[in-house]
């Protein structure tokens, strides 16, 4: 009998890996609890989380932060009909929350798979994500087929929950960083009278070259649309997570509080900005 998919969570990531998974087949029933106007067509909507809960064997997550997944944990704890057997998150909320999530879960038998992902709207869009799972090796053979309906690219990065959101965090650190160091250095470009289209030509063939200069700067900034699909407020919130699991592994953590800085800064500046507009905050403070 095929997967009966939950989903939890329909904002402009949830909704599209939703759409994506319902055309592949899958019946679904679907939550949000501010706004289900984005669910599949052919997905049942569900009135509260509790009713996906019931009607689910696997759940999906798509939810801000980590509280959300800890409070959605105890309503599948407080079910004494849940059909949850697996959970599979895909948001961004930190290794402590994960790993606290999968124990709690765990002592009902059900697994929780650490499945944060990479690629932005866009990317939910076309089912071109990059997925980093975090789980048993098993778990991870039963929902490749699920999570190939999302993504393009599937990772098994580690057994263990949280080990999914390590590869996130770095990941979403070191974009920060390209944007906000590229930043700098077409700031300086222009202020000496480069055109910015000239200096990105001569980057993305020198040693300079990054995920900023190659895309972002010249598809989304160097013509002002400023358009990369991605909230400054969460890239706030992912460097801010990178830096406070940074700070409990006790490794080097210098460069990412600067960053973590400038993001907030943005947020503060312009609430609901993309997050490729750190480019003229950057080059005008």
């Amino acid at each position: 009998m095929q997967d009966k998919i939950g989903w939890i969570g329909l904002g402009s990531m949830g909704s599209r890996m939703a759409k994506n998974l319902a055309k592949n087949g899958y019946q679904m029933l679907v939550a949000d609890k501010m706004d289900t106007s984005a669910a599949p067509d052919s997905a049942y909507v569900a009135a509260t989380n509790s009713e996906v809960i019931l009607g689910a064997n696997i759940l999906i997550l798509s939810i801000p932060a980590g509280p959300n997944t800890l409070e959605i944990t105890q309503e599948i704890l407080n079910s004494p009909t849940s059909s949850v057997e697996i959970v599979i998150d895909t948001s961004t909320i930190g290794i402590p929350d994960a790993k606290q999530a999968a124990e709690l879960l765990s002592k009902k038998g059900i697994e929780y798979v650490d499945a944060p992902v990479s690629g932005g709207i866009a990317g939910a869009d076309s089912a071109t994500l990059a997925v980093m799972v975090g789980c048993k090796e098993n778990i991870f053979d039963k929902i490749q087929p699920i999570l190939k309906c999302i993504g393009a690219n599937i990772f098994h990065v580690g057994p263990n929950p949280g080990q999914g959101q390590t590869v996130k965090l770095l990941n979403n650190f070191l974009s920060a960083t390209a944007m906000a160091a590229t930043s700098e250095a077409m700031a300086f470009g222009t202020a000496n009278g480069l055109d910015m289209n000239a200096m990105l030509d001569v980057v993305n063939v020198s040693s300079g070259r990054n995920t900023a200069t190659m895309d972002k700067f010249p598809n989304r900034v160097a013509n002002e649309a400023y358009d990369g699909g991605f909230a400054t407020r969460m890239m706030a919130k992912d460097v801010r997570l990178y830096v406070e699991n940074v700070s409990r592994s006790k490794t080097p953590c210098s460069i990412a509080p600067i960053v973590a800085d400038q993001f907030a800064k943005l947020e503060k500046a312009e609430p609901g900005s993309d997050f490729t507009r750190i480019y003229p905050f950057i080059r005008d403070n």
